[in-house]
């Protein structure tokens, strides 16, 4: 049996021709592809995305538009848009949530980035809760959630400006913090280099960094950290 999934694992692709469809990323990562929209073309979109409903995987789309969703969701009347988040879902394999990511925002500008973490921690299994707007200036709205903050097992932190949340917060808790740099605020935060570099230069221990706005990308490692830790025993 495991010789037969190692062979699996190495299947050819799908090949639509303008992309490669990997119907077994699943097996060798624990997720299926997912579905980048800017680049791409409305008629692409829909047609990977109905490959993978295909081989019956849950599927996400990131940075949807509205017009991504429209064509999609004329073909797939299931699918789901979470505008905040900017993402389209199709769940067909649903899991039970397990563990605990806590999803922290300095703002509510820093909601969208937000929003992408917590949606694509969902569909990947696990138990997310939502923070929003507790950041530095009124720290005292961080100090209100330390029960849920002690009971996470990953937290994602999401700031735009000076980045000083994840420092804050690494210096709190246990957990492995995610940092998620965003390109949230005025001239001198260049486009979130600024909140980045300081989230690079935190003094606080067990910060790993995103790239800036990567809400997908600290969804997915969080993610990896959640399961591997135990979720089944954390979640409910």
């Amino acid at each position: 049996m495991e010789k037969a999934l190692e062979q699996l694992r190495l299947l050819p692709f799908e090949d639509l021709g303008y992309a490669k469809v990997d119907h077994h990323r699943s097996l060798r990562s624990g997720m299926p592809e997912v579905i980048f929209c800017p680049g791409k073309s409305l008629e692409q979109i829909v047609e990977i995305f109905s490959s993978l409903q295909a081989s019956g995987v849950n599927i996400m789309a990131t940075r949807a538009e509205s017009a991504a969703w429209e064509a999609v969701r004329a073909v797939h009347a299931r699918a789901c848009y979470h505008k905040e988040a900017r993402i389209i879902t199709l769940e067909q394999n649903p899991v039970a949530k397990r563990g605990l990511v806590a999803v922290v925002t300095a703002g509510t500008a820093d909601v969208p980035v937000a929003e992408e973490a917590a949606i694509t921690a969902e569909i990947l299994g696990n138990r997310v809760e939502r923070i929003y707007d507790a950041g530095v200036a009124g720290i005292h709205r961080l100090f209100a959630h330390g029960e849920l903050l002690l009971a996470a097992r990953v937290i994602i932190a999401v700031a735009g400006m000076e980045g000083a949340l994840p420092s804050v917060i690494g210096g709190l808790v246990s957990a492995p913090v995610v940092a998620v740099p965003t390109s949230v605020g005025y001239g001198t935060s260049f486009g979130g280099v600024a909140a980045l570099l300081a989230m690079l230069n935190s003094c606080a221990n067990g910060i790993g960094v995103v790239n800036i706005d990567n809400g997908f990308g600290a969804a997915c490692l969080a993610s990896r950290i959640n399961l591997l830790a135990g979720g089944e025993e954390a979640g409910t």
